[in-house]
């Protein structure tokens, strides 16, 4: 019995657990895909691994599935975050749904002194998430942490966390290499950059350090994604 569908669950799996849908799960298995009763469910909760499912019932807005066997063991991401500044609301989507692909553990949208927007939904940027995990194979859902300002992100900054900003006034060329094994988090600025005293406090912080991307200045979606690749590649996380 082979599943092409996988479904993001919010409840315990193991063998012969059921497993409720809720009315937005019904209607995209039953409406959309056109799943009937028997069909084959590929789910997963985010720290259970992956295991196959069968529809035991199906209903216009609710459903059940059966658990049957684990197939793939929880894969867990580095203990990487993301922090960035979100923009026009279709790439701040790309940017949640790219960090999931990408094995991002958490992503933390924060407020600088040139950022555009002064709120998101938060509820809608998890949807993003979800659904990449979905569609990419993964087993892990990142956290994805409600809108806060920068300042009182640093403010409360664990030490022990190394920071990588993206600064595209460093001179130096070249990716600063992560500490192997450290907790650490990437920082990407809004559209307009950093501020002058934004800069120069992340200078001042011991356990922040700055990257270059390269000679070319990056929109914020597409250096999120570079900053990402270069971290994880020098972690040894991209093989």
């Amino acid at each position: 019995m082979n599943a092409k569908i996988r479904l993001y669950v919010d409840h315990p799996l193991g063998p012969g657990q059921t497993v409720p849908l809720d009315a937005g799960q019904a209607h995209y298995l039953f409406g959309v895909m056109r799943q009937a009763v028997g069909a084959a469910v590929a789910v997963f909760n985010g720290h259970d691994g992956e295991w196959l499912a069968q529809i035991a019932s199906a209903g216009r807005r609710a459903g059940v599935l059966t658990v049957a066997s684990r197939t793939r063991a929880q894969q867990d991401p580095p203990d990487l975050w993301l922090l960035f500044a979100p923009i026009k609301k279709a790439r701040t989507d790309f940017i949640v749904e790219k960090a999931t692909e990408m094995g991002a553990a958490r992503i933390v949208p924060v407020q600088t002194d040139h950022t555009n927007a002064e709120r998101i939904r938060q509820d809608r940027l998890r949807a993003h998430a979800v659904e990449a995990a979905e569609q990419c194979g993964g087993t892990f859902v990142p956290e994805v942490a409600p809108l806060q300002r920068l300042t009182a992100v640093l403010d409360a900054w664990d030490h022990g966390r190394q920071l990588v900003f993206c600064d595209e006034a460093l001179a130096e060329a070249g990716p600063t290499p992560p500490i192997a094994g450290a907790p650490a988090a990437v920082l990407i600025g809004p559209e307009g950059g950093f501020s002058q005293s934004e800069r120069a406090r992340l200078r001042g912080l011991p356990f922040s350090r700055p990257m270059r991307l390269g000679p070319r200045i990056l929109r914020a979606d597409t250096a999120a994604v570079a900053a990402l690749t270069l971290w994880q590649q020098q972690a040894g996380d991209w093989a």
